[in-house]
């Protein structure tokens, strides 16, 4: 029903699109002429800023290191500007999601966020895994740190948010297999003061208050020379879910504040120096997966499920412009604090308590340095080095509860912790990349590229813990003392892999207003080492050894695709098709007996679709958008072995939808001099997806339990604005329809709350000055 009211809301806007398209090739200005759109908005897929009342403006990104036009970017590129963003309510990844085709975020609670693009996913979770998207903040790739938390940043303040689809690996590295996200922070002004604020204020449900403030300030210090640009804010989202664990209401409240101070120094005209400091604590109070067994927004755990994660990014930014080239070399580096507190009675039905308190310090630093031409010819190339060492130490306390023991008679341990373990892996990345185009004529171009890197990866046991035989006393009822044994230091074997990633595409412009191209691409992830390699199970000694890791896996994309613009940029619509091979895929697999996860490698998988995005400006104060993704990927290769440890089926759909899309229509009018209002509707619909693969890991005959559909949905928000000035206000509605439709389902059983569900309605009202 929701996909049939979605494709006639489609077809609709489709039929005005042509009319108003021939509408507007009658109406459209003569070449050269200024045209005003008072919806403070242009027609323009990219969605980069929509403040230039301008249609034929341009959007340039910089998805190839360089400064282009994305219609002439042989990659599909959606592009996000703060203006938009601001009038959206785009805070952070859920809502660049919505907007991009051909994207879902899996999202079980806040700052536990994988993406999956073009059906590249075994499940939503992907433990003990690198993700497929790399997700970039600047410079620094904060998504290659594998199963952790990782913070849903701010995005206030940023000069752009570009979302790349298709495999990145020559530009972007190992973790871009699918796509990669790029958070690009807005640079000081050298010569004006400037400030910005926003202020969001809104109530889901009845008494759940929403609070999110922003702040920004711009002061040059020597102009043209020296600047600095500070960012402040603060958010406190109270939540929406009961958890009749722990007997807290509205528990998965959100505290995140943060901010960040850019510094930007040109020396002069060639030199620049850019230095920037960030911190960011984002403290949900608990998680936000749900029961719908308990009844509508409830959830139950014996502690709160904590994922928290507290960042601070230090980067130096050097540009040197040559005459013939642009030199770039950013040094950045990173400490993350995070804690991965989880529940995870359910592994034995509730019977016993069992739970997980792991606390994660990552300490990262990247060195990235790129030469990119910038002289007029026919031959443009950049060519750069990557080096990254990252240190991450995991401490992972095993707990039951001091009730539970007590009630028992267990006893001998020094709190309600019966295992601990502390690890620490080291992970380095050394490669190098370029890319060279040459255009043979300004209709016809080639693009060729190659990156090779050398990945290593390797976990230590440090001595200091020790296990028990706890299991084995809560489940047979035995009382007394447990016996403790302590953990020798040990060494993991060190993962090696050295592989390249290619690139190459043709573009070609039959008319000034088209670039069609064709692209062939590959990607791969780094190897994976399992945290508790050769580990036998307390529970069920019979049981599988838990295996050294997963080597890399492989993937080749072919894409084909269309970019146009008419009538004075008032016709914006852009088309890929692609096919996706993906080999020797990455897995996460679980150990029955006690729920230890791991890496392995399966089959073979074939991705196949398209992405069509459209932007229409009818009339004047009309814009509508429009954007529509459709993909089958499955499982084409398969052994028995494979199935077994997998729980994987030949001819299994992976973890995406085959249809999605959003589309809105936005309406601005005058209401005074100087006075401007603007009306918006936005429809989100994606359709259902599989949670996992269908059966149990190590036992292929057997169907698994949490294995499910999320629901298909349409989410809908309504918007109505007031601008003067720079000022705009903003009266809103996100999910107009108060839709619980399940988005998420956790594929592991040791969760009893296990579902992710649309965030419930809420109204609220934005102020923004300076946007």
């Amino acid at each position: 029903m929701r996909v049939s009211l979605y494709a006639s809301a489609c077809a609709g806007a489709l039929a005005v699109m042509s009319v108003s398209s021939a509408h507007a090739q009658d109406s459209a200005p003569p070449p050269g002429e200024r045209t005003s759109d008072p919806s403070g908005q242009t027609a323009r897929t990219g969605r980069a800023p929509a403040d230039i009342d301008d249609p034929a403006a341009e959007i340039v990104v910089t998805a190839t290191r360089r400064e282009e036009r994305i219609q002439d970017v042989p990659i599909s590129v959606t592009a996000f500007g703060q203006g938009e963003m601001t009038r959206k309510g785009i805070v952070g990844f859920e809502g660049i999601a919505r907007e991009t085709p051909g994207v879902v975020l899996n999202r079980p609670t806040q700052n536990f966020n994988n993406f999956t693009v073009r059906g590249i996913a075994t499940n939503g979770y992907g433990a003990n895994l690198q993700s497929t998207v790399a997700v970039y903040i600047d410079e620094l790739p904060v998504s290659t740190i594998g199963n952790t938390t990782v913070v849903d940043p701010n995005l206030f303040d940023v000069e752009r948010v570009e979302f790349l689809r298709g495999p990145q690996g020559t530009l972007f590295g190992s973790g871009s297999l699918s796509g990669a996200m790029r958070i690009l922070t807005k640079s000081p002004d050298l010569n004006d003061v400037d400030t910005a604020a926003v202020v969001d204020l809104g109530l889901t449900g009845k008494d759940s208050f929403r609070q999110r403030y922003n702040a920004m300030v711009n002061v040059p210090i020597v102009e043209d020379r020296l600047a600095v640009r500070a960012v402040g804010f603060y958010r406190d989202e109270e939540g929406y879910l009961d958890n009749v664990g722990t007997g807290v209401k509205n528990s998965n409240t959100l505290i995140d504040y943060g901010g960040r101070v850019i510094l930007l120094a040109k020396p002069t005209d060639r030199l620049s120096v850019r230095l920037l400091a960030s911190y960011e604590n984002s403290d949900p109070k608990d998680s936000s997966l749900t029961s719908p067994s308990l009844g509508r927004e409830k959830r139950v755990s014996d502690q709160p499920d904590r994922f928290t994660g507290v960042q601070t990014i230090l980067n130096a930014t050097i540009d040197y412009d040559f005459d013939f080239a642009r030199l770039t070399s950013s040094s950045t580096y990173s400490d993350f604090d995070q804690k991965f507190y989880a529940d995870l009675a359910n592994t034995f039905g509730g019977a016993i308590a069992f739970g997980l308190d792991a606390n994660a310090y990552d300490k990262v630093f990247v060195q990235e340095t790129r030469l990119a031409s910038s002289f007029d010819g026919p031959l443009q190339f950049v060519l750069g080095g990557f080096y990254l060492d990252r240190r991450r130490d995991v401490d992972f306390f095993y707990r039951s509860s001091l009730p539970f023991l007590q009630a028992r008679g267990i006893t001998g341990l020094p709190d309600q912790y019966y295992q601990k373990q502390y690890t620490y892996q080291n992970n380095r990345e050394l490669a190098g990349f370029g890319e060279v185009t040459y255009r043979f004529s300004p209709r016809f171009w080639l693009t060729g590229g190659m990156r090779y890197g050398r990945i290593t990866a390797q976990a230590f046991t440090e001595a200091g813990g020790y296990n028990s035989n706890y299991f084995v006393a809560a489940l047979t009822g035995r009382r007394g003392p447990l016996t403790l044994t302590p953990y020798a230091a040990a060494t993991g074997r060190e993962a090696r892999g050295s592989k390249p990633s290619y690139k190459a595409s043709a573009s070609f412009k039959p008319v000034d207003h088209i670039t069609t191209y064709a692209t062939f691409a590959t990607g791969y992830r780094g190897p994976v080492v399992n945290a508790f390699a050769g580990r036998v199970s307390t529970v069920n000694p019979s049981d599988l050894v838990i295996p050294d890791g997963a080597s890399s896996d492989d993937l080749k994309s072919y894409e084909v695709g269309a970019k146009g613009r008419w009538l004075d940029g008032r016709v914006t619509i852009n088309a890929a098709a692609y096919v996706i091979d993906w080999s020797n895929i990455q897995v996460q697999a679980n150990r029955i007996s006690d729920s230890v996860q791991f890496a392995a490698n399966v089959g073979a998988a074939r991705s196949k679709g398209f992405e069509v995005e459209m932007g229409v400006i009818p009339a004047t104060g009309f814009l509508l958008g429009l954007n529509v993704a459709y993909n089958d990927a499955k499982i084409t290769q398969l052994t028995a072995a494979e199935a077994a440890i997998s729980g994987a089926v030949l001819g299994h759909r992976l973890s995406a939808p085959r249809l999605q899309g959003s589309s809105s229509i936005t309406y601005g009018f005058d209401v005074a001099p100087d006075w401007n209002a603007s009306v918006a509707v936005n429809a989100q619909y994606v359709g259902s997806y599989n949670s996992s693969f269908p059966n149990v890991p190590g036992n292929p005959r057997a169907r698994l339990p949490t294995f499910g559909e999320t629901d298909e949905y349409l989410n809908l928000n309504l918007a109505a604005g007031l601008r003067h000035g720079d000022w705009f206000g903003q009266l809103y509605v996100e999910n107009l329809t108060d839709d619980h439709s399940v988005t998420y389902i956790h594929p592991e059983a040791f969760f009893a709350s296990r579902f992710g569900t649309l965030r419930p309605r809420t109204i609220g009202i934005r102020l923004a000055k300076g946007l």
